[in-house]
């Protein structure tokens, strides 16, 4: 499994990607439904300072602080720097633990900047935050995790696999093929609609889709299928994953889904009254 996402919009919202374990944002009943899996997290990744988005925060905190679980493994928190809600929220649960028995690191961090995660040789994977519109006041962002791959250069691709194989013993692999940044996921927070240019041929485009019908949204701070349509056939995503989906519209998903059979990405939805794998 790879993703494991829960999100209901207003009550709570996670993301849990299990190759690098990460948790983007901490919704409310995120300890509850993981269990003993919080003690795996490594890293959490939160988008905004809204409570649905934040809440299970003091859970997780306290919980491997106070189980039985392994209590040697490090957490670190990266958030918006500047994003008020959240560094009030992370103070005040610092404050009431403070007899903290594992490490636990709250790094602001900026739209543009690097934070690795893996690196073996030529192979690297890391975190990009962007910026999108939400909040009037205070930062959000959205996440790109990026790997960094091998290629063959463009010169190279169309010769026969036995000539391939015969330059890279004669000139070496690293003559012929290239590196280059692969986005594998892209999540877009809580948005009015990500730059299609942040989420270009994302293998997987993550995106809140609060309002399946345009015309019942009353304020341009979450997006609607029509515009995630859009967006993700700018950005050319390989998947779309519909999340932060309105309770208003429960048991009625694939219906208002049911004219996108045509759209040139694969595309899921995570049904807010229901855990989502991947």
């Amino acid at each position: 499994m790879i993703l494991q996402i829960y999100s209901k919009a207003l009550y709570s919202t996670w993301i849990y990607y299990a190759p690098e374990r990460i948790l983007f944002d901490a919704g409310e009943g995120v300890s509850l439904t993981m269990a003993n899996k919080i003690y795996a997290i490594k890293y959490i990744f939160l988008t905004h300072g809204h409570v649905d988005h934040i809440s299970g925060l003091w859970t997780i905190i306290n919980s491997r602080n106070n189980s039985m679980g392994d209590r040697e493994k490090p957490l670190t928190i990266y958030y918006p720097k500047g994003n008020s809600a959240v560094e009030e929220w992370l103070q005040f649960i610092v404050k009431v633990n403070g007899d903290l028995r594992f490490e636990l690191n709250c790094v602001p961090i900026s739209a543009g900047q690097k934070i690795f995660l893996r690196q073996a040789g030529s192979f690297a994977r890391y975190i990009v935050p962007f910026r999108v519109k939400h909040t009037q006041y205070d930062q959000s962002f959205g996440y790109n995790v990026i790997e960094v791959r091998k290629r063959l250069k463009e010169e190279y691709k169309n010769l026969p696999e036995s000539e391939i194989v015969r330059l890279s013993k004669e000139i070496g692999q690293d003559s012929i093929t290239e590196s280059y940044e692969k986005k594998v996921l892209t999540i877009s927070g809580d948005t009015y609609g990500i730059d299609p240019i942040d989420a270009f041929e994302s293998e997987i485009l993550l995106h809140e889709c609060t309002f399946l019908r345009k015309e019942d949204r009353k304020m341009n701070a979450h997006a609607s299928l029509e515009e995630v349509i859009k967006i993700a056939k700018e950005a050319r995503a390989k998947k779309l994953i519909l999340y932060h989906i309105s309770t208003r519209y429960s048991g009625k998903i694939e219906k208002y889904l049911r004219n996108l059979s045509e759209e040139p990405f694969e595309i899921f939805f995570v049904d807010p009254n229901e855990l989502f794998t991947m």
